[in-house]
């Protein structure tokens, strides 16, 4: 398994290439001569208020065929080798533009460092941690509950939401990742195979051998790990065996929109969340971010015409499904992202374009450019803090962008500054990866202290600490999905509630968080190489409202009590 960096969304999708030209039709500027390539998946955007056909057509006199069509977004899938396919397009007004879906290349094995880097801390040598199974303590309500401080600092515990509001069956949580291991003896329970739903296909350039003859994964597997840690966080039930999720009763959907190596695609991540709409899901967690562009600005000088048109490609399209979505009844929550920057006031962007390899470059950018989906319009967005409940020295935060903050994990959230891995958040691993990546022996026992082993009989289970607003994200969903349990009214799938009003009960039952006194935080870390790393960060509004805890940290036991 490849280290889950970034959950991206490819929308100028080159595939992280080290064998593709300088150029490809989604940085040309200009018309070029037509020339056969191999053939390349482009996502066609029509206008707000032309059809379908509109688009088909502007494809068919581009050069290209359409494969499939979203009429609910407005948008066709068409292919083309055609290298002035994607020129053609835009220059089109009958419809908004193309950004490019797929380009056949080949991937390095590690992707680069970006907005959701995730410490997985696995070669780490935890100071309170011990590789080997786990009993728990005698006042638990599950075998590792004393491991889970993030539950704590929510009142997600036995005395807290678990006594009162445990979340409903008819509830259900839309996990748009890179899967979800319905297989895992602390997901199953809650786990719906009948709704679940797989929008990808491996591609070996990325993902490595398929697994399977089709490349295409079955709804209940996870080859990346970090969806059923999300999926974990949110609804692991209470069985005697591992951990809880903040609500143990509510029942978990895998829409996986990611690959195995963690990018996703444009189109896969609008499907998903127009499936979450249409079969009533309540609320679904996004942990990834549209790539290539971390920041995607519309008019950005550094950026060529077809690199402008793009963004607007990927911000428009995100926003028609996230609405999509909503006006359906499902609230969206977001991860705010890892780069420690204030996103009210960016400044800098030297990852992007991330696609393909070595196509970065450095922008000055500001706030007129925006991260997606975090930064969408009817997003719930979620920053992270860490065990003291400082916010976590990688999170994103900005007083116009995080609404909520929730435990996400911070391993350097010490005394002096070393590293301590229980400082992070602990949720389901499944096992196959545990073995493949050689971190359990032969007996089954963990060879780290990042994997623990809970069992329950014969029966085991095992889980991973990790750490990013990934981890964060699903904290705040699972609150939203116990406000649905306890206020919400029976619809077609279940239960439902408006979005508005579930959202709005996250917020005022969030404990109000003030900015540290002085305001700018200065973190110091220690890694284990002995380095040693200082970095700052400036929060700016008052204790009701601001940009690292938003309107404060998610509390579930609140969140359940008294009037909606």
């Amino acid at each position: 398994m490849r280290q889950l960096g970034v959950c991206l969304v490819t929308a100028m999708f080159a595939v992280t290439g080290t064998a593709l030209v300088a150029s490809s039709p989604a940085s040309a500027s200009t018309f070029q001569k037509a020339t056969t390539t191999a053939p390349t998946e482009y996502v066609v955007l029509q206008n707000a208020n032309s059809g379908a056909l509109a688009a088909k057509a502007a494809v068919e006199k581009a050069g290209g065929t359409v494969v499939s069509e979203n009429s609910a977004l407005g948008y066709v899938v068409a292919t083309s080798t055609k290298s002035d396919f994607q020129a053609k397009i835009n220059a089109d007004r009958t419809v908004l533009g193309a950004a490019g879906n797929q380009i056949i290349g080949q991937a390095p094995e590690e992707k680069q460092a970006s907005q959701f880097q995730i410490e997985q801390l696995r070669k780490s040598t935890s100071r309170s941690s011990k590789p080997g199974g786990h009993k728990g303590s005698a006042v638990s309500s599950e075998p590792l509950a004393d491991l889970q401080w993030d539950m704590k600092q929510i009142d997600a515990t036995k005395k807290g939401s678990y006594a009162s509001q445990p979340g409903s069956r008819k509830v259900l949580v839309g996990v748009i990742d890179t899967g979800v291991d319905g297989s895992h003896p602390d997901i199953a329970p809650n786990f719906s195979k009948k709704l679940s739903r797989n929008f990808v296909t491996d591609i070996p350039e990325i993902d490595g051998e398929c697994e399977v003859a089709s490349c295409k994964d079955a709804a209940d597997v996870d080859d990346g790990g970090h969806g059923t840690h999300v999926a974990s966080t949110i609804g692991s039930p209470i069985n005697g065996i591992g951990i809880a999720g903040v609500a143990p009763n509510v029942t978990l959907v895998n829409i996986r929109a990611g690959q195995d190596s963690g990018y996703f695609f444009l189109q896969p991540t609008l499907d998903a969340l127009t499936y979450a709409g249409d079969i009533g899901v309540d609320v679904v967690n996004m942990s990834y971010y549209v790539d290539p562009w971390l920041f995607n600005c519309t008019n950005n000088p550094a950026d060529s015409p077809a690199e402008q048109r793009e963004q607007q490609v990927i911000r428009t399209a995100t926003q028609r499904a996230l609405t999509y979505a909503r006006n359906k009844g499902v609230l969206p929550v977001s991860a705010e992202g890892n780069e420690a920057t204030d996103l009210n006031n960016p400044t800098t962007d030297s990852t992007s374009p991330d696609y393909p390899e070595g196509a970065a470059k450095d922008r000055t950018i500001d706030n007129s450019c925006i991260n997606v989906p975090a930064e969408s319009k009817g997003v719930l967005t979620v920053s992270s803090t860490g065990p003291s409940k400082r916010k976590a020295y990688y999170s994103n935060y900005g007083t116009e962008e995080t609404d909520v903050s929730a435990p996400g994990g911070d391993a350097y959230d010490t005394a002096d500054g070393s590293r301590d891995l229980s400082g992070t958040v602990l949720a389901a691993f499944p096992k196959h990866l545990a073995i493949e990546e050689g971190l359990i022996d032969e007996n089954g026992e963990p060879l780290t202290p990042a994997v623990v082993k809970s069992c329950k009989g014969s029966v085991c289970g095992y889980y991973q600490y990790l750490q990013g607003t990934s981890m964060a994200s699903p904290h705040a969903a699972g609150v939203a999905a116990l406000v649905v349990s306890e206020f919400g009214h029976k619809d077609k799938s279940g239960l439902g509630l408006d979005p508005a009003k579930t959202e709005a009960k996250v917020l005022k039952s969030a404990t109000e968080t003030a900015c540290p006194n002085p305001r700018t935080f200065k973190y110091h870390r220690i890694l284990t190489t002995g380095a040693i790393v200082d970095s700052e960060a400036t929060c700016e509004g008052p204790k009701s409202d601001n940009g690292f805890y938003g309107h404060g940290i998610v509390n579930a036991k609140a969140a359940v009590s008294g009037r909606l």
